[in-house]
This record gives C-alpha cells, sequence and structure tokens, in this order.
C-alpha cells in the first residue's frame, strides 16, 4: 500500500509548535490537540501522532525516533538483499558443482 502524506513537514511542525505552545490553556494535552486539529484540517489521532513523534524524537519520551526507525528499515532492507544474493550463490555453487561432475574425463 502507498502511502501519501496530505500534509507537508513545515504544516506538521506548526500544528505541533501550535499544541506545545497553547497546552497550558487547556485541561490536558488531549483537549488543546481537540481545539487545534480542526483548525489545521486533521483529525485529533494524526495531531496527536505527530506530538508523540515529537516528544520522541526530542527525547521527552521514550521510543525508537525516527531517525533509528529509517536506519532499522534500511538495515533490513540489506539484510533481506544479501540474503537474496547468498541464496542465488549457492543454487550457481550447487549447480557448477554438478557440472563438474558429469563432465566426462579424459
Amino acid at each position: 500500500m502507498n502511502k501519501t502524506n496530505k500534509f507537508s513537514p513545515e504544516v506538521r511542525e506548526r500544528a505541533v509548535r501550535m499544541v506545545q505552545e497553547h497546552r497550558n490553556e487547556y485541561p490536558s494535552q488531549w483537549a488543546a490537540i481537540e481545539s487545534i486539529a480542526p483548525k489545521i484540517g486533521c483529525v485529533p489521532q494524526t495531531l496527536n501522532d505527530w506530538v508523540r513523534r515529537h516528544e520522541i524524537d526530542t527525547g521527552l519520551r521514550d521510543g525508537v525516533t525516527t531517525e533509528e526507525h529509517e536506519r532499522i528499515k534500511a538495515l533490513e532492507r540489506e539484510n533481506k538483499e544479501l540474503r537474496r544474493a547468498n541464496e542465488i550463490l549457492k543454487l550457481a555453487s550447487a549447480f557448477f558443482a554438478q557440472a563438474e561432475l558429469d563432465r566426462k574425463l579424459k
């Protein structure tokens, strides 16, 4: 499934900043998010996800940062490709070993 981002990084940053700046005007962070989300045209859960991601990336909350997550994904892709290449080399090695055994001796 190809996921497209409707909101630019600038809009996301601005929305997160708005939540942080106006947090003390509301009884809870969720109340601030519910108030601000319609103003930028997203649902509260989406804005909550952005706020949580920002908190993780800045070290305010425990979790895997965006940078670490991207590195893990890249390493998993590389690992998958290396396994695929290794399997191809094993098959080629077996093929040529069998061909060597089938060759007539002079």
